[in-house]
């Protein structure tokens, strides 16, 4: 019997615990510049156990079906019995031994779970003082006058309420108002429109999803330090991005071959508790506790996932660079595979604007997400008999990628601050004017 104090893990990742025996090095150098706290040391002594505990099951087996067959036919009564004792102690001693291997394979899939997925190779060690810039879109904005921040631009052009929001919701929430609220909705409109003019399926995806989809997505929905709101007394939680409830559309399946890639534009609200964030910087828009946001998202095969995360990084890039050369962005390998960075004219700084991540396959094995590579060989297509043809091929996992398409409050942070003119108004880029009917311009109000 499980004891009471026995951990059971409530869904099962497809880890790989051969290739993180055989890679201990790069695993644990991994775990040490991403700060976790797996410990990797006791997972590959539970794995060493799990293995000889496994071994000693499988020969118990083997003994007790030997036994078995020899009971076949007819027998001396004392041979028989003898063989009845023998089936009888070798039961009961492999239910305890197969009771011992279940214990010890939840705890190792437990500890196992916790080790995070392998960095790309070109991402830096550090924090973002080691960043490594890529290479820079646009040109930074020159002004010929005393240029604002989006909060006194949004006072003076009343497009913001922070302090009526504070009342109602609390700290880092907001009104938005007038053309402010045009805008997001042209922001939203605009990259859904362009991301899905290049084969991207749009979808408006659930903003409530259970615990465990977060947690397979890789993200931490409880804890102190956690970013993730989870609703009391449920097994649910709001999202803190889109990536969460499309990376599980097709949780638990089997993907055909021929349907890959898939490729997903999904707007969504979503939710964080921005633990811990304070300073000037990250004041008005910048980071708050809800916000909409479009995000990019592909299901592929393996060796095709490098080349897509670059087809999402230029996308990112190109949405940018359709909206005026005053936009000044810095690509960045930095934490995940590419941050890009917004020239915040506000407080003269970088600062992030989206990223652009390849997972490999940690979320698929978490999801459990598959594909059946077609036949290499065309004369394998038709079913052989008795092999069940093409079908037959074992599944792999799928690679998952996402990447930002606009971050809406930081996207109107970065117009405002980057389009604004010396008589205080706001110039609108010309690929935004037909989502707001046709206005080319945010003027001051007229005072009465």
């Amino acid at each position: 019997m499980l004891g009471a104090a026995t951990l059971r893990p409530q869904w099962k990742a497809a880890i790989d615990l051969k290739w993180i025996r055989d890679n201990k090095d790069l695993v644990a150098a991994n775990i040490r510049n991403r700060n976790s706290t797996a410990n990797l040391e006791l997972v590959l002594e539970l794995y060493e156990d799990f293995c000889s505990l496994q071994k000693e099951v499988e020969r118990m087996r083997g003994e007790r079906n030997i036994v078995a067959n020899k009971m076949k036919g007819r027998l001396d009564p004392s041979v028989r019995q003898a063989l009845v004792e023998e089936g009888k102690n070798l039961k009961e001693a492999l239910a305890a031994l197969e009771e011992d291997l279940v214990v010890l394979t939840d705890k190792l899939q437990l500890e196992a779970q916790c080790i995070p997925n392998i960095t790309h190779p070109d991402v830096p060690t550090g924090g973002e003082e080691n960043s490594v810039v890529r290479h820079m879109v646009g040109n930074p904005p020159e002004f010929k006058f005393t240029a604002k921040d989006h909060i006194q631009l949004g006072k003076e052009l009343d497009l913001f309420d922070f302090d009526s929001a504070a009342e109602v919701s609390g700290a880092k929430f907001y009104y938005l108002k007038n053309e402010a609220v045009l805008l997001e909705m042209a922001l939203i409109n605009w990259a859904i429109s362009e991301v899905s003019s290049r084969g991207f399926t749009p979808l408006i995806t659930p903003e409530i999803v259970r615990s465990s989809v977060v947690e397979k997505c890789g993200f931490q929905p409880r804890g102190d330090n956690t970013q993730v709101y989870s609703i009391e007394d449920s097994n649910q939680c709001l999202i803190g991005t889109a990536e969460i409830p499309v990376g599980g559309i097709h949780m638990d399946s089997i993907i055909p071959d021929s349907s890959l890639p898939l490729k997903y534009v999904a707007y969504s609200h979503c939710f964080r508790t921005e633990a811990g964030a304070a300073g000037s910087a990250t004041r008005g828009l910048y980071r708050v506790h809800q916000f909409s946001k479009v995000e990019m998202f592909v299901f592929c095969r393996p060796n095709e996932s490098n080349l897509y995360h670059e087809e999402l990084v230029k996308i990112e890039e190109d949405l940018f660079a359709s909206l005026g050369h005053w936009i000044w962005l810095q690509v960045t390998w930095v934490h995940q595979p590419i941050a890009s960075l917004m020239w915040r004219r506000g407080c003269l700084a970088w600062k992030d604007m989206e990223s652009a991540s390849n997972c490999t396959d940690y979320q698929s094995r978490r999801l459990g997400i598959r594909y059946r590579p077609a036949p290499s060989d065309p004369s394998m297509a038709a079913p052989k008999k008795g092999k069940g043809g093409a079908s037959s091929s074992p599944t792999q996992f799928v690679h998952t990628l996402n990447a930002t398409a606009c971050a809406v409050p930081r996207m109107i942070i970065c117009l405002l601050e980057n389009f604004q003119q010396e008589d205080g108004s706001v110039i609108i880029p010309e690929k935004l004017r037909p989502f707001m009917g046709g206005l080319c311009t945010i003027s001051p109000k007229l005072k009465s």
